[in-house]
């Protein structure tokens, strides 16, 4: 489903309070179950890379200098090194012009509709931003900041997930600056294939737009890496023109904290980008650039964190499967359940912290409503995987057992 048209509102789609606000509201003064156990927020706590002390220790002497907002060659090479590697680019992106360092992939997403509109220019007072519902409560503000009419996709299971392409007008499209969308999608983990990335690159070279390919969850799947946009980009044989990929250290490599991912892709895109960066953004210091160096050229730490995860997600089939069916992802380190057999997200996040001490996060927390009142999230909640496998384990028995008895 996609928004019906309204006079434009500036903030109108941008929410009032982020999802863990709304979540302390709502359990405001209700009392937990069962010893409390918080299954909600997607902050990994497997254990950091053991050289990150060393390599910060080893470059201390940078914290003295203002980084280059393009960040060091060492950096941009190594980045460009691991894509190649990783999507099998062939030596295609610039590490001069391709690759860019960010304060985490939050500061690119939030800040690039403005680039998108401005170098775009096409002379709208409200440009469309297009986004998936649910959606990382980034894109919103991403929207807001670049004064566009957030335009909401529903992210639904018939269509894995991912913004149905279908739905998209040519009016809209040639209104559109900035089409942000997941892989693996997030709260989901579904993953686009070649062929969507490659429909929606086509999409934007024709009406003009780029694609935010946000790509944070892509080296936390079960078997197979899912496929990226630059991938799919180079099988078309036309470049990355309209197409910037952000990833961070974030998930891969436990690093929320370091703050240090890269936007890639269109060279030109970036190549102005910088330049505006180079005004108003924060670069990213020289030490923390100096262990992403280390982190994307070590994959053993990635192999074994994928492992831990992919542990949690075997005790969720076994012990949530007999009663919901299949819940594992393809990638990603979150649950997506369907409750509706037992009430909305909202009850049913109400009633197990209520029942079973547990804290999970209502799936219309992370959506909007459209203009029907609608949310594609209203039946699910979202559960993280992100706590040690025993603590999980603990977790998911308990809901299993409030599920049979409230069945």
């Amino acid at each position: 489903m996609i928004a019906s048209p309204k006079p434009y509102q500036r903030g109108v789609s941008l929410p009032s309070s982020n999802p863990f606000q709304r979540l302390a509201d709502l359990l405001d003064g209700e009392t937990p179950g069962l010893d409390p156990i918080i299954m909600t927020i997607g902050e990994p706590q497997h254990a950091i890379p053991e050289f990150t002390a060393e390599v910060l220790t080893e470059n201390m002497a940078d914290f003295r200098r203002y980084p280059p907002i393009k960040g060091s060659p060492e950096f941009r090479r190594t980045v460009a090194t691991w894509l190649d590697k990783r999507y099998a680019l062939g030596g295609t992106i610039d590490p001069e012009d391709g690759v860019l360092p960010l304060n985490g992939s939050r500061e690119g997403l939030s800040f690039g509709a403005i680039a998108a509109r401005d170098q775009l220019d096409k002379g709208l007072d409200h440009p469309a931003v297009i986004l998936p519902n649910p959606f990382y409560q980034t894109y919103a503000a991403a929207a807001h900041v670049a004064d566009g009419e957030a335009v909401l996709l529903d992210a639904v299971a018939g269509n894995n997930f991912l913004p149905d392409l279908d739905s998209l007008d040519t009016d809209l499209l040639d209104r559109t600056v900035a089409f942000y969308v997941a892989s693996p999608t997030n709260p989901e983990g579904y993953v686009a294939d070649i062929a969507y990335w490659q429909r929606l690159i086509a999409l934007a070279r024709k009406h003009r737009f780029f694609i935010f390919a946000d790509e944070c969850y892509s080296e936390i799947y079960r078997k197979t890496p899912p496929p990226g946009i630059l991938e799919a980009a180079v099988q078309m044989g036309e470049g990355f023109a309209k197409i910037i990929v952000l990833n961070s250290l974030s998930k891969r490599s436990n690093l929320a904290g370091l703050r240090c991912g890269f936007a890639a892709g269109d060279p030109d895109f970036l190549r102005k980008w910088a330049k505006f960066r180079g005004l108003a953004a924060p670069q990213v210091p020289l030490p923390a650039q100096a262990v992403a160096v280390r982190a994307y050229q070590d994959e053993a730490h990635v192999i074994e964190n994928r492992r831990l995860y992919n542990e949690k997600f075997a005790a969720a089939e076994e012990i949530l499967g007999p009663i919901l069916g299949p819940v594992t992802p393809e990638a990603g380190f979150f649950l997506w359940l369907d409750v509706s057999r037992w009430g909305d997200g909202i009850s049913v996040t109400r009633s197990l912290w209520r029942d079973a001490g547990l804290k999970v996060l209502p799936g219309s927390f992370l959506a909007s409503d459209q203009s029907d009142g609608s949310n594609p999230g209203r039946n699910y909640i979202r559960i993280s995987l992100a706590a040690p496998l025993e603590q999980a384990r603990i977790a998911l028995d308990r809901l299993a057992n409030w599920m049979g008895d409230t069945q």
